[in-house]
């Protein structure tokens, strides 16, 4: 006969799946104990750059029962956001990270976890909990990784075997006892193309990623000017960068995303370099209306253009 947890377990992946998540995984809520050692090295040696957000909170960020009283479970979910057509078409034009194409995925995911937590209730009962998508100190690759999702790659993203790298994650922290998935294999080899394509050499080791000189921290997490060490090395990119997963060899075989909400605004396709250099207030609302790009807002995306347009004059 089946044990609770495990019946639970097949309900909740049953569920995710329809709700059209690509994959769910299961973890134990424990501390993170292989992480602790490497995120305080990676904060004493200011590779979160100005994120100061990433110092806070810091024993909330590797222990999920600080989120959740009593929390047993940590549901990790993936949801695919892989384009059917890469913009821009000309390579010459400016370029958005594949994430930022369409609707702002936290609203997506969001409203996906919080049906998952509604169907939990329906289904098991009184079950405390909480989703989360990048809206507290959750490690969300670290769980995705301790539920079997994938392994962490050398540029430090989730790879899956069956997918690649070009996915969302978002968790649901529960009280409730359910059956946890193991790790897998770390399947980089002795592949190092994402450390050897990084313009910035922000990839300073194999797993370890300086973000203060990752071109997506310039582009959308600095918010004063650019250094001009890096003029000339951005390739285009004006709202993150996808250069380090772009050459992996695990995405050959990402597969276009499903997901409505992710296609690009229509007008983005045709969007030529002038379009971007003399883009108006107006316009950036329209297009970029619950777009992840209204961070950088438009003095900063602004900002980005003219620090790929100055190496060309």
């Amino acid at each position: 006969m089946q044990s609770p947890a495990s019946q639970y377990t097949k309900l909740v992946k049953a569920k995710a799946i329809e709700l059209g998540f690509d994959l769910c995984g299961i973890a134990k809520a424990d501390f993170l104990e292989e992480e602790a050692p490497r995120l305080e090295t990676w904060l004493k040696n200011g590779m979160h750059g100005q994120m100061n957000y990433m110092a806070n909170h810091f024993d909330k960020r590797l222990d999920p029962r600080l989120l959740v009283d009593d929390a047993k479970s940590v549901i990790t979910v993936l949801l695919n956001y892989y384009p059917e057509q890469k913009l821009p078409e000309n390579a010459e034009d400016y370029k958005l990270s594949k994430y930022a194409y369409g609707t702002d995925y936290h609203f997506v995911i969001k409203d996906k976890l919080k049906d998952l937590l509604t169907y939990i209730h329906e289904e098991i009962g009184e079950v405390g909990g909480r989703a989360f998508v990048d809206s507290a100190p959750v490690m969300d690759k670290a769980w995705a990784k301790r539920s079997g999702l994938g392994w962490i790659g050398k540029h430090t993203n989730l790879i899956n075997r069956q997918i690649g790298s070009f996915f969302f994650i978002g968790e649901l922290i529960l009280d409730l006892e359910l059956e946890p998935d193991g790790p897998i294999t770390d399947y980089c080899g002795t592949c190092t193309r994402c450390i050897d394509a990084c313009p910035t050499d922000a990839i300073v080791g194999p797993y370890v990623v300086d973000g203060s000189k990752c071109i997506s921290y310039f582009t959308i997490e600095l918010k004063e000017a650019i250094p001009q060490e890096v003029q000339g090395k951005f390739d285009n990119w004006i709202f993150g960068c996808d250069i380090c997963q772009d050459v992996c060899p695990w995405n050959r075989f990402a597969q276009p995303h499903k997901t409505e909400a992710f296609q690009p605004h229509p007008d983005l396709a045709s969007f030529s370099r002038n379009d971007w250099e003399e883009i108006t207030e107006d316009v950036f609302r329209e297009i970029f209306r619950r777009s992840a790009v209204k961070r950088t807002k438009l003095e900063g995306l602004k900002r980005n253009v003219a620090f790929n347009q100055i190496i060309e004059r």
